[in-house]
């Protein structure tokens, strides 16, 4: 990328973004006879996903998203589908297409959700397709995907890299708010209080600042401090207190 800190495709480049494309360079440029694959793992909301689209967009990568429904045919079919191929009869055949395309074009392959592979015992047809290709691999998960991936211990010697998504920053919230909310000043006591409110999420920073334009524009306000959102609360994740005489 020539421009870091360039808005691409309406994502904001943030700490995570950054990244998780370092990650994938690495397996990408490894040493000979080095691993390639790699594990991008932290708590939901940090913007594991949006760095793996904007990874996939920038790299051209293949990415997929698991999801709990899906069969180790449904799995192939989609890689397939994202690579442009039409699938062939057999998930062993279409396993080999999936190989064949990535040693062919050395893609990377992404599959977001990874920790339903572990969890639907699928985890095997991955490091098929990367010992049939040697294309890099890259799975995306939650906190604790590293520890899952222990007992599959032929897919866990293949790591070379378990990198961390790690909580926003204000520089985060610096680039977030360029995108979601450009025309509006928000003082910095008010925006330490997001940033204290969003523990780091960088959903929930999303969020907050989606809450604070609205406000603004309402109130037809060009700034916005804490003076101007006393009484207002911002998104904190927890679930309401359930209301007396209704629970």
């Amino acid at each position: 990328m020539t421009e870091p800190m360039t808005l691409y495709n309406s994502f904001a480049p943030i700490r995570n973004v950054q990244a998780f494309l370092t990650l994938l360079k690495q397996v990408q440029n490894r040493g000979h006879g080095l691993p390639g694959m790699g594990t991008f793992y932290g708590p939901s909301g940090y913007g594991k996903s949006t760095a793996a689209i904007y990874a996939a967009n920038a790299e051209t990568a293949c990415l997929v998203q698991m999801k709990s429904v899906w069969t180790r045919k449904k799995l192939c079919e989609a890689i397939l589908a994202d690579l442009g191929v039409p699938a062939a009869n057999t998930v062993a055949g279409m396993v080999d297409q999936i190989a064949e395309q990535l040693a062919v074009t050395g893609m990377a392959l992404l599959i977001d959700e990874a920790d339903v592979l572990v969890q639907k015992k699928m985890v095997e047809i991955v490091r098929d397709i990367y010992e049939s290709s040697f294309s890099p691999v890259i799975l995306i998960g939650e906190e604790l995907l590293p520890q899952k991936l222990r007992r599959w211990e032929r897919v866990h010697g293949r790591m070379l890299r378990w990198t961390p998504a790690e909580p926003g920053t204000a520089q985060d919230l610096a680039l977030l708010q360029k995108m979601r909310c450009p025309d509006i000043a928000i003082e910095e006591p008010l925006k330490d209080l997001l940033m204290k409110q969003s523990a780091g999420s960088v959903r929930r920073m999303c969020i907050n600042l989606d809450l604070v334009r609205e406000h603004a524009e309402l109130n037809g306000l060009d700034t916005v401090g804490t003076g101007d959102w006393k009484g207002r609360a911002f998104y904190t994740g927890e679930a309401p207190i359930p209301r007396r005489g209704l629970a």
